[in-house]
C-alpha cells in the first residue's frame, strides 16, 4: 500500500532524526525493563526450592484454561467480562505493537504471515479489538472510580486504596488504543485525500471514526498527528512495560508463569522443605517461614501476581465473619514488604521477622484452610501452604493460641484432641443396633475393609452416631470390615495444617504401621479430613474411600435399596464440606445419594459446591476461640440454610455437623431446621425388607 505520509523513521523531531528516536525509545525501554525484572527476581532467587517442573502437558492445559481462556474471570460477571475483553484485545494487539516498534526502523515491515488476505483480516480484527478495549477501559474506570465495589476497599490498618493505580493503568491502555488507531487513521485519511488506494479500516471502529473526522484535515496536520501518534504510542508502550513491576499490575507479566507453575495436587500440604527428607528434618535449624526468604520462590511469585481484585477475601469465611484475616492483604503486605526489602533502586535491607512486622499472629490463626481463596483466585495464587508454613514457625517458637494448647497437648499425650484414653476409642461400638458387629483388626481374622473412624467420631457423643450409622451401612451391605480400635490414632490432618509437623509425622507413622498390620485391602472413612489425610498425607497404605463413595457404588449396583422419604420435611439442602468439595471435588456423589431417596426434594444454597461456606472447623479450628469475631461461621451458614427454605440440611463431615448444629441452635433456628449426617439419613432409609 502506498504511504503518502512520511514514516516515523524518515522524519525529524526538533532536529533529531526519527530513526534515532525509533531506536532510542525501545532500547532504553527494554534495557530499563530488563534491569527492573532482574532486581525483582532477586528475592525469588533467595527463596527456598519448590519443584514445579513436572507434568508439563497438564500445566500447559491449565495455562490454556486459566490464563488464555480466562476461565475464572466470569465468576464475577461484569468485572470478568471487562477483563476478558481487555485481555483478549491485548493478545490481538500485541502483534500490532511489536510491528509498530519495528516499523519505526523499517517502514515496510510486515509481520510474518500477515501479508495479503490474512493481513486484511488481522487489520480488521485489531481495529475492532482496539475499539472494544478502549470502551472496556472506560467502563472499568467508571466502575472502579465511581461505583467502587466493596471488595476493592482497603481498611485503614492496611494502608490506602489502589484506585489511582488502576485508573492510571486503564488510562495508559486507553492511550495505546487511541494512538494506535490515530496512527492508522491519519494514513488512511491522507490516502483518501490524494485519491490513492485506501487501506482497509473496520467500519465503526475507532480508527474508522478518526479517519472520518480527519478526512478534510490538511496533509501537514495529518503528518504531525501521524508522527506524534507513533512516538506517543512507543513512549506509553515502554513506560507501561517498565511501570508494571512496581505494583499490582505486575500480574500482566507474571500471571502466565504463575499459572504454569500452579499447584496440581489439591488437598496436599507442602513438606517443611522440599529439598529435605522427613528423616533429615532434625538437622534443620528451624521449621516453617520466619523471614521472607523462607518462602518458596513460587510463593513469592504469588505475591507479585496478586491482582488485588479482592475475590479471595470476598469468599473467605474468616473475613466474612469479622476475623482479622483477609487473604488479599496477606499477598499485598508480603509484596509491599518484598518491594521494600529488595528495592529496584538502592541497597537490599536487613531481614526482619514476618510475624509481628508484616503479619499478625491472629490473622494467621484465623485461617481454616478451607481453600475458598484459592478456588476463587483467577491467577491461581496459593494461600494454605503459606499459612501452614507461617504456623510451623510460630508453633516452634511456642506462639500457640491459648484455646489450642489443651487439644494440642492431648494429641501429643493420648493421640486425640479430647485427651481420652486409647482404650475408649472403640466404646462407640457398644450401642450399635442389634445384629451389627464390628470386629477389631488383629483380634481374630483381618478384615478386607478397614473403617478408619478418626477422633471426632470416636469420642464425641453426638458424632459417634456417624460412626454407628457408617457401621450399620457396611453391615447392611455384607461388607467384611473392621476397625483399628485402640491401635488407631488421630489422622493428624488438622495437626499438620495447624503447623505441628513432627507430631503429625508421629501420628501418621503409628497409623501407617497399624493399617499395614491389619492386612486390609482398602480403607473407608466417614470423615473428609481423615479421607484427605489418608489419600494426600500418607503413603504405603491401601487406597481410601469416603463412605459416600461406597454408598453410591452400592446404590448403583443394587446392593443398597432405599425406602421413600421417612422424614417430615418439605425441602432438603446439602452443605459441601471443604475437604469433600474444594479439596477432593466430591460434589456430585452426596447429591446423587440424596436424589436416590424417593420423595426427597433437594434445593441448593446460593453458596454451594466450589463456593460453599466453611463451617469453621478445619486446621484444628474446631477448638479455636478467636479473639475477634462478629459472628460464628456456623451461624452465618445457618442463615444461608434458612434462606433456601429447607427444613433439613445434610452434610457428611463430623466437623460440619458440630458447627452447623451449634450455628442453628445459637441462631434461634432450632426446631425450624434439622441437621443430619448423610450416613444417618441413609440408615433411616435402608430398605431391610427388600434387601
Amino acid at each position: 500500500m502506498e504511504h503518502l505520509l512520511i514514516p516515523p523513521a524518515e522524519i525529524s523531531v526538533l532536529g533529531i532524526p526519527g530513526i534515532f528516536l525509533s531506536l532510542l525509545i525501545p532500547v532504553v525501554g527494554i534495557c530499563a525493563f530488563l534491569y527492573i525484572i532482574a532486581r525483582r527476581l532477586i528475592p525469588l532467587a533467595k527463596g527456598t526450592s519448590d519443584p514445579r517442573f513436572d507434568r508439563f502437558p497438564t500445566r500447559i492445559k491449565k495455562v490454556l484454561l486459566y490464563w488464555l481462556a480466562q476461565y475464572k474471570q466470569p465468576r464475577y460477571r461484569l468485572a470478568g467480562v471487562l477483563h476478558i475483553l481487555i485481555f483478549a484485545g491485548f493478545i490481538i494487539l500485541s502483534i500490532r505493537s511489536i510491528s509498530l516498534v519495528i516499523m519505526g526502523v523499517n517502514p515496510e515491515f510486515v509481520f510474518p504471515g500477515l501479508d495479503g488476505t490474512s493481513g486484511v483480516v488481522y487489520s480488521v480484527l485489531k481495529d475492532y479489538a482496539a475499539t472494544v478495549v478502549l470502551l472496556a477501559c472506560i467502563a472499568a474506570g467508571i466502575r472502579r472510580g465511581v461505583f467502587k465495589p466493596e471488595r476493592y476497599k482497603v481498611p485503614a490498618k492496611y494502608g490506602t486504596e489502589h484506585t489511582w493505580e488502576a485508573i492510571f493503568v486503564l488510562g495508559l491502555i486507553g492511550g495505546l488504543m487511541v494512538f494506535e488507531s490515530l496512527f492508522e487513521a491519519t494514513a488512511v485519511a491522507a490516502q483518501a485525500q490524494q485519491g490513492a488506494a485506501v487501506e482497509m479500516v473496520a467500519p465503526l471502529s475507532l480508527a474508522w471514526f478518526f479517519s472520518i473526522v480527519l478526512g478534510a484535515a490538511p496533509i501537514a496536520a495529518l503528518q504531525s498527528m501521524h508522527s506524534a501518534a507513533y512516538f506517543l504510542h512507543d513512549l506509553i508502550f515502554f513506560f507501561f512495560l517498565c511501570f508494571l513491576p512496581f505494583g499490582k499490575h505486575f500480574h500482566v507479566i507474571s500471571s502466565i508463569f504463575n499459572v504454569v507453575f500452579l499447584k496440581l495436587d489439591r488437598g496436599r500440604v507442602k513438606p517443611v522443605r522440599w529439598d529435605v527428607s522427613d528423616e533429615e528434618l532434625d538437622n534443620l535449624e528451624s521449621f516453617g517461614v520466619r523471614h521472607l526468604e523462607d518462602f518458596t520462590w513460587k510463593h513469592m511469585l504469588d505475591f507479585y501476581t496478586c491482582v488485588d481484585c479482592g475475590r479471595c477475601s470476598d469468599n473467605c469465611p474468616a473475613a466474612t465473619v469479622g476475623r482479622p484475616l483477609s487473604p488479599r492483604f496477606i499477598s499485598i503486605k508480603a509484596r509491599d514488604h518484598c518491594f521494600d526489602r529488595f528495592p529496584v533502586f538502592g541497597e537490599i535491607k536487613e531481614r526482619e521477622p514476618l510475624v509481628g512486622n508484616v503479619f499478625e499472629e491472629d490473622e494467621i490463626w484465623s485461617c481454616t484452610t478451607c481453600g475458598a481463596c484459592e478456588e476463587e483466585c483467577p491467577v491461581m495464587n496459593e494461600y494454605i501452604d503459606k499459612m501452614v508454613d507461617l504456623r510451623r514457625a510460630m508453633v516452634e517458637e511456642g506462639k500457640v493460641p491459648q484455646s489450642l494448647q489443651k487439644p494440642l497437648g492431648a494429641l501429643e499425650k493420648r493421640g486425640n484432641p479430647y485427651g481420652k484414653m486409647e482404650k475408649k476409642r472403640q466404646e462407640w461400638t457398644q450401642e450399635l443396633p442389634e445384629g451389627v458387629q464390628v470386629q477389631v483388626a488383629g483380634s481374630k481374622e483381618n478384615p478386607e475393609t478397614l473403617f478408619f473412624v478418626d477422633s471426632a467420631s470416636s469420642f464425641d457423643e453426638r458424632l459417634q452416631e456417624i460412626a454407628r450409622a457408617s457401621a450399620t451401612i457396611l453391615h447392611y451391605c455384607g461388607e467384611d470390615f473392621g476397625i483399628l480400635g485402640k491401635a488407631e490414632r488421630d489422622s493428624g490432618h488438622e495437626v499438620r495444617r495447624f503447623g505441628e509437623e513432627m507430631l503429625f509425622q508421629t501420628l501418621r507413622d503409628t497409623n501407617t504401621q497399624a493399617i499395614q498390620n491389619s492386612g486390609a485391602k482398602r480403607l473407608l472413612t466417614s470423615d473428609p479430613h481423615a479421607f484427605n489425610a489418608l489419600n494426600k498425607d500418607y503413603a504405603d497404605i491401601p487406597p481410601a474411600q469416603h463412605i459416600s463413595q461406597f454408598i453410591l457404588d452400592k446404590i448403583r449396583s443394587g446392593a443398597i435399596k432405599l425406602k421413600p422419604l421417612q422424614e417430615d420435611v418439605s425441602l432438603v439442602t446439602y452443605h459441601d464440606p471443604c475437604y469433600m468439595g474444594r479439596h477432593n471435588l466430591l460434589y456430585d456423589t452426596p447429591r446423587q445419594i440424596l436424589d436416590s431417596i424417593p420423595g426427597l426434594t433437594r434445593v441448593e444454597m446460593e453458596r454451594s459446591r466450589d463456593r460453599s461456606f466453611c463451617c469453621g472447623g478445619g486446621g484444628l479450628m474446631l477448638f479455636y476461640e478467636p479473639p475477634e469475631e462478629e459472628q460464628r461461621m456456623g451461624q452465618k451458614r445457618a442463615q444461608m440454610i434458612a434462606e433456601t427454605g429447607a427444613d433439613l440440611v445434610v452434610s457428611c463431615c463430623p466437623f460440619c455437623l458440630t458447627n452447623l448444629e451449634d450455628g442453628i441452635k445459637t441462631s434461634g433456628k432450632e426446631g425450624q431446621i434439622q441437621i443430619m449426617d448423610l450416613t444417618e439419613l441413609v440408615v433411616r432409609h435402608l430398605d431391610w425388607e427388600n434387601k
